[in-house]
């Protein structure tokens, strides 16, 4: 493909170059002009395109030199340039203009700041800086702050009501869902984010897997020389938590350094009251359990990222970043049920303890390379990746028990031995090629393997020491490998753009519960491929392209999890289990989009989807023990309406406005037990952004979710305020920021159960959400120039969302 690709064309004698200055932007327009030597008669003259660029054609032999100029910029001559047999076609390095006199007397100062949302033709990006109080917040509130994502009190996030979001870090999967994923971007300060890219309907170079894709840009400095900031946050509720970020760059002609490190300690206390109830087969209420859990939990964690570009020449850039992330977490769990028997009388008091103390540990390596193949724009560029995830600990628990009129007895202690690994390998390969008349082509290639061992060994406790008990211990394999291709165009006309794409992908997964001497060794394993296509069309409806048209379609994929695959019964406390589902197969989603854009100030959308097998968490009443687990439910739709709204109400205020009403119908079976929820849902943020004098700054954010559907569940209404002030100092290179969060206690989650046979319960869930905080932010180092790559890094963004 290579040797096709190169140029086959008669060679003329040239010299070409581009034009930049010192912040490394394209200078269009510079005069350019051609002198022979000896004696500097002028042969040619030309300005520079809006790329920059330069090229003389048809030259003699002889020697020249170049003589350079630019409005606001120093005058430049290049050394002597010889055309002759040997050197006909003369490509210069990039030519720097330096700012006049003048103009280097005083730094430049820019006041205005990025918008909180912008929207390109694919994605909606959300600059994170222009939220105040994303300075005491780690990741996943951000995210809970964010137009359109919503996260549940279990951290599962879901974008503009698509659930199963495949979550990026820099263009790299995080390979991890649920709990685990939820912790580990509390663990991730907000201080390391640049921007968030949310994408509805994503291009079909990125994974298929997941209902939607939200990529988490980490703050990467841009400049020549070195440059940095810090970050440092304290911030108190019912506990403490601090986050603590350095990010620095150093550029050097051909060498770029980048690094983060973060030092965070979190605090987290959670209280649970479930209210359930058993009735027999003729409805009759035959028994009730009371429980309140109560959870405290700290951790600390230290994130660290080390990277280096290298320009081996024009064309060539290779880069590599390694990634070292540590959370110990250690947490505290008390719960209490009362059961009570037909009659409503107290039958038994149990009580219990639960401690855990885990290590957590993330190593990851990237490799990567940009290979410019001609001066049109054609590209090929490639990643391979390597993370390591690796989790070890022990849940040590006590139980009691006390009837009516006796004493309290112990029931049992025991504890659990539990190692985690995940281990994943991907390449991948992007080729760009333009084509004439603003069309494009993409192609490009991927392969992962994901290996995930999880062993979790039970001993009970006793006066005589620890005995292990095999059968409820469990060694769970899962071994997985997806191969993907994909072939993208796009084509621009004066009003209208296009992008098609193609997708395919072969995945083949393996489980395997390795058994003991009470365990049954059970394997399973599923081979499929499957083709997933996207449209994007864009109209401009005017000439200034200030109103635009963009529909959208898509086929997309949600693959379980690793774990949802385990079937394993583990026990979480003396009234509930959780398991996996062997028999899980993929939901599948077709995804139409419709959006009106008026510059970037308003945004009206329209989506609809259709799925089947959605999978969902389902409640199986046992007795009176209830058993979690992944189910496939038949078939869903979804109507979204959205809008957002960016305007000035006056010059110190932006007020950024999104709303969403959805309606989702689902059809299906679970345990015998006909499904058929048809439900309306309403969403409201609001974001003030004020700016006064004196470099003070304001912020008052809303946010209202009204009632919601969760599988066999519906959620009541509940809101949130929170408030931000900011003040720049040491000459807009700092600042202080106070923050309030959750400002009248109003984030409680309540729900109330539907379609669960023979049982129904109630929910209450509060949380640590009430909390004042402060932050110091300080940027320094050389800010005139910037760096010559942006590097897109996005090769491992497939399987990450899926492990815990």
């Amino acid at each position: 493909m290579l040797t096709c690709l190169q140029a086959s064309a008669q060679k003329t004698k040239s010299i070409s170059g581009s034009i930049k200055n010192t912040r490394n932007e394209e200078l269009a327009g510079a005069a350019i002009k051609l002198l022979r030597l000896p004696d500097s008669v002028l042969i040619k003259g030309e300005a520079t395109n809006a790329a920059g660029k330069f090229q003389f054609n048809n030259l003699q032999d002889g020697n020249y030199i170049l003589a350079i100029s630019s409005v606001g910029h120093k005058k430049f001559t290049s050394s002597p340039i010889t055309i002759d047999e040997a050197h006909q076609t003369i490509l210069l390095p990039v030519i720097f203009l330096s700012l006049s006199g003048n103009n280097q007397l005083k730094e430049v100062v820019v006041t205005s700041k990025k918008p909180l949302i912008e929207q390109d033709i694919d994605k909606t990006i959300v600059n994170v800086e222009s939220m105040i109080s994303s300075a005491t917040s780690n990741t996943l509130e951000v995210l809970e702050k964010t137009p359109g994502v919503t996260v549940d009190m279990n951290g599962s996030i879901t974008l503009n009501g698509k659930q199963g979001v495949l979550v990026l870090i820099d263009g790299r999967a995080t390979h991890m869902s649920g709990q685990d994923l939820a912790s580990y971007l509390k663990s991730l300060p907000g201080g390391m984010l640049d921007k968030l890219e949310l994408m509805d309907n994503p291009p079909s170079k990125y994974d298929a897997g997941g209902g939607a894709i939200i990529n988490i840009k980490l703050k990467k400095n841009r400049d020549l020389g070195l440059t940095g900031n810090i970050n440092s946050s304290y911030s108190q509720g019912i506990m403490a938590r601090t986050y603590n970020v350095l990010n620095v760059n150093y550029n050097h002609r051909k060498l770029n350094y980048f690094g983060n490190i973060g030092y965070s300690t979190e605090g987290q206390k959670s209280t649970d009251f479930y209210d359930r109830k058993f009735f027999t087969p003729a409805g009759d209420l035959y028994s009730k359990v009371l429980l309140d859990n109560t959870s405290r939990g700290t951790s600390r964690g230290i994130t660290s990222r080390l990277g280096l570009d290298y320009t081996l020449s024009d064309k060539t850039i290779i880069g590599f970043q390694v990634n070292l992330q540590t959370r110990p977490r250690k947490d505290n769990n008390t719960f209490m049920s009362q059961s009570f028997d037909q009659g409503m009388g107290l039958d038994s008091i149990n009580t219990g303890l639960s401690g855990s103390d885990f290590d957590w540990t993330n190593v990851g390596a990237n490799l990567n390379f940009t290979q410019k193949l001609n001066k049109a724009g054609r590209e090929l560029s490639g990643d391979l990746n390597y993370i390591k995830y690796q989790s070890d600990g022990i849940q040590l628990f006590s139980n009691y028990v006390e009837m009516p009129g006796a004493a309290k007895n112990s029931t049992g202690n025991f504890k659990y031995d539990i190692k985690s690994g995940i281990t994943i390998y991907n390449a991948k390969l992007d080729y760009i090629h333009p084509l004439k008349n603003k069309a494009s082509l993409e192609a490009g290639v991927k392969s992962s393997i994901v290996e995930n061992d999880n062993d979790s060994r039970y001993f009970n406790i006793n006066n005589s020491g620890e005995s292990p008990e095999d059968s409820r211990s469990n060694h769970f394999i899962y071994d997985e490998n997806i191969n993907a291709a994909y072939l993208s165009v796009r084509k621009n006309w004066k009003r209208i753009g296009g992008q098609l794409g193609i997708r395919a992908e072969n995945t083949h997964l393996k489980g395997n519960q390795l058994g003991n001497s009470m365990v049954q060794h059970t394997e399973f394993s599923q081979d499929f491929t499957d083709v997933f296509p996207t449209v994007f069309i864009s109209y401009k409806l005017d000439s200034l392209g200030r109103h635009t048209l963009t529909g959208s379609l898509a086929r997309r994929i949600n693959r379980p999890n690793y774990q949802q695959f385990n079937p394993f019964l583990a026990f979480r406390d003396n009234f509930t289990y959780s398991s996996g589902n062997p028999e899980l197969k993929p939901n599948y989603q077709y995804r139409y989009e419709l959006r009106y854009s008026f510059k970037q100030l308003l945004t009206l959308g329209l989506s609809y989807g259709h799925a089947v097998n959605l999978i969902i968490p389902s409640t199986e009443a046992v007795g009176n023990i209830f058993i979690n687990r992944p189910y496939n439910l038949g078939e869903g739709t979804l109507f979204i309406f959205s809008t957002n709204l960016n305007v000035k109400p006056a010059k110190w205020w932006m007020l950024n406005t999104n709303i969403q009403v959805g309606h989702l119908k689902a059809t299906g079976t679970i345990y015998s037990q006909k499904l058929s929820p048809s439900f309306y849902s309403y969403r409201m943020n609001v974001l003030n952004q004020f700016t006064f004098k004196k470099g003070w700054n304001g912020e008052l954010a809303g946010y209202w979710s009204g009632k919601d559907l969760n599988s066999q569940s519906i959620t009541n209404a509940r809101m949130r305020f929170n408030s931000a002030i900011q003040k720049k100092i040491f000459k807009d290179k700092g600042s202080l920021k106070l923050t309030y969060e959750d400002m009248f206690h109003l984030w409680v989650t309540k729900e109330n159960s539907i379609g669960i046979k023979q049982a129904s319960f109630f929910h209450q869930n509060e949380w640590d959400s009430h909390r004042v905080g402060i932050a110091f932010t300080y940027r320094f180092g050389n800010e005139t120039f910037a760096r010559k790559r942006r590097h897109q890094d996005n090769a491992a963004e497939g399987e990450k969302s899926r492990a815990e």
